[in-house]
């Protein structure tokens, strides 16, 4: 379960941004995983809560946005995201496009309350 791999990581980065804050209680991360990028959403929020339980990180909440996947139509340039596993440019109808989203892993937001 690589999750609990992510989770350790998030917080590592939390804990990076807390220590340039002193005095700030963390409140909320918000992270973006996207539907390609091959982490479980839930397994992710479960670890989490698994690793900060017991902590002084024990309120915090973490809010995962799930991104979809997106192409963009060489032909065109429109970009859109992918619905039922249709990849065809609904634009111009172009067969052939290109993923450009959808493997994201990353931070949205960090939401602190300062002293």
């Amino acid at each position: 379960m690589h999750e609990l791999s992510i989770a350790k990581s998030v917080l590592e980065g939390v804990r990076a941004e807390l220590a340039r804050r002193p005095g700030a209680r963390l409140q909320k991360v918000g992270l973006r995983v996207g539907e390609l990028s091959g982490v479980n959403a839930d397994a992710l929020s479960f670890s989490f809560e698994a690793l900060v339980k017991g902590t002084e990180m024990e309120s915090v909440t973490l809010e995962i946005e799930r991104g979809p996947r997106r192409q963009r139509c060489p032909d065109c340039m429109n970009e859109f995201a992918v619905e039922n596993g249709d990849l065809a440019c609904p634009s111009c109808g172009a067969r052939v496009t290109e993923c450009i989203g959808g493997r994201e892993l990353e931070f949205t937001y960090l939401e602190f309350e300062e002293p």
